[in-house]
């Protein structure tokens, strides 16, 4: 059973970097006109893998709380490329601040930037916060919702990773409330490896932190609300630390 569901995840794994690769072809034409057809091509590559995950690995999926459809923030816990695809399917405008390589990927970077997400570098903090905030603030005016990990990568279940400023700094210059995100994805489908695991992995928007309140205020709220509804969503999965 388990070289089935490997070689079956193996195959769902192959079929979705093909699908992209198809759908960003497909869509090219459209997205170099309008950023409306970039985010449309993302949005059905979404939709593809949320069903091929069902149908080849038995990983369903759900969207629970309610999704922001306005000018916000949304802070989300990272455990695997699934949030991801949840998360940006569920938004109407989404954009994400990201690592600077993922720019040179092919396909997914140049409709990353075509959609109006922000690259950053990692590898030099300071610089990369000062960046990430002028960068934000120039995208302002740009309708949508602006997501970021706070953790700044992808964190396995039963990891620790502390919070990193940078979301407490773009909090308090958009004058924005912020959503927090918790999920248990990482439970079915892991940071690194091939097997995906059959079950249910949701990712549930929590209720709005208003804007306003002081940078070391908001950071231990945001970490205290993600971290334990995602600790709830994973004992729901059947993990266990």
């Amino acid at each position: 059973m388990i070289a089935i569901r490997w070689l079956l995840s193996l195959i769902f794994i192959l079929q979705m970097y093909l699908a992209m690769a198809v759908f960003a072809v497909v869509f090219a034409p459209w997205a170099v006109i309008s950023r409306e057809g970039a985010l449309a091509a993302a949005h059905t590559y979404c939709r593809w893998v949320r069903w091929t995950a069902r149908i080849l690995c038995g990983l369903r999926s759900e969207i629970r709380g309610e999704v922001p459809q306005g000018e916000v923030l949304i802070a989300a816990k990272h455990q695997s490329f699934f949030d991801i695809i949840l998360i940006f399917g569920a938004l109407p405008r989404p954009r994400f601040i990201m690592k600077r390589e993922l720019i040179w990927t092919p396909f997914l970077g140049q409709y990353a930037l075509r959609i109006g997400c922000i690259p950053v570098d990692r590898g030099k903090r300071g610089a990369a916060i000062a960046k990430m905030k002028a960068d934000v603030a120039s995208g302002t005016a740009d309708p949508g919702q602006l997501v970021i990990y706070p953790q700044g990568t992808r964190v396995a279940p039963g990891a620790t990773k502390a919070y990193k400023v940078g979301i407490g700094l773009i909090y308090d210059q958009l004058g924005q409330p912020c959503v927090p995100v918790a999920t248990n994805v990482g439970v079915f489908w892991p940071k690194r490896g091939i097997l995906r695991k059959p079950g249910l992995a949701v990712v549930e928007f929590l209720p709005a932190i208003p804007p306003g309140q002081r940078v070391p205020e908001f950071m231990a709220e945001l970490e205290q609300r993600i971290e334990s509804r995602s600790n709830a969503l994973m004992a729901e999965a059947g993990f266990r630390a």
